[in-house]
């Protein structure tokens, strides 16, 4: 048990800048396994963004209710998987090889394909929560956390599924980490965010958020494995973004 607690406590640390306790230990098998515990950290941080959004709107507008929740968000995150949507964005638009797109990938500085895709997924999401809260508040309060354990949840699956194409980088100490083990975990985690959608509301609602997340996952997916034969750490967070923008799609065409 402590050793599962230990890989929360890893994902947490990596996946998000909130501190976990020094006397957590590091090794190489805890970090592949703490993929299991990606969506109940995506969970975490939605959460948190959730409770936001309800302190704000106690006094603020709804926009800007939105707009705090999802700044903290990156806050949370540090901008983790914002960095590695606009990162792919400039590698697989401005990198005519799949050579020349990794080394694109590898560059610290965002290009204009980047700076675009990053653009557009804030504006959607701001756009579709802004949406979703003036139809219902408590619909943001519900949705954010479930988007964002289950978006991780489809970063989990391209480990499970694809694979790592760099000898090194973000995404290697967890590019193992498909064990039957961590998916399962990370399958029952999944599942219980689902179940929890489907109890608290119509089931048609987590039908279409679920389809928008798919559609999202196999869109990115199609952008960035066919040049690059694989993944790195900025598509799983590419994956990541585009999952999530999806899920609040899905559920707004519903609405």
């Amino acid at each position: 048990m402590m050793d599962e607690v230990a890989k929360f406590a890893l994902a947490v640390q990596f996946l998000t800048r909130l501190p976990i306790p020094a006397r957590i230990k590091f090794t190489p098998e805890r970090m592949a396994g703490s993929v299991a515990y990606y969506p109940l950290v995506g969970l975490l941080v939605g959460g948190l963004s959730a409770l936001i959004f309800w302190a704000a709107s106690l006094a603020l507008p709804v926009l800007v209710s939105v707009i705090l929740a999802v700044s903290a968000g990156f806050l949370l995150t540090g901008g983790f998987h914002e960095d590695g949507l606009a990162d792919t964005f400039d590698g697989i638009g401005g990198g005519l090889t799949r050579e020349r797109s990794l080394e694109i990938m590898k560059d610290s500085r965002i290009g204009t394909y980047g700076t675009l895709a990053l653009a557009c997924m804030i504006a959607l999401k701001v756009a579709a929560l802004s949406e979703m809260a003036h139809v219902s508040p408590f619909l943001v309060l519900g949705l954010l956390p479930a988007a964002h354990g289950l978006s991780r949840f489809s970063s989990v699956i391209v480990i499970a599924t694809s694979k790592y194409v760099r000898d090194e980088g973000t995404g290697k100490p967890v590019a193992r980490g498909s064990s039957a083990l961590t998916l399962t975990i990370a399958s029952v985690t999944a599942a219980a965010i689902l179940a929890g959608l489907i109890w608290a509301g119509p089931p048609m609602l987590a039908a279409y958020g679920v389809i928008g997340l798919v559609a999202g996952h196999m869109l990115m997916r199609a952008f960035f494995e066919r040049k690059l034969k694989g993944y790195t750490g900025d598509t799983l967070g590419a994956v990541q973004q585009v999952s999530e923008v999806g899920f609040y799609l899905g559920v707004l065409s519903w609405l």
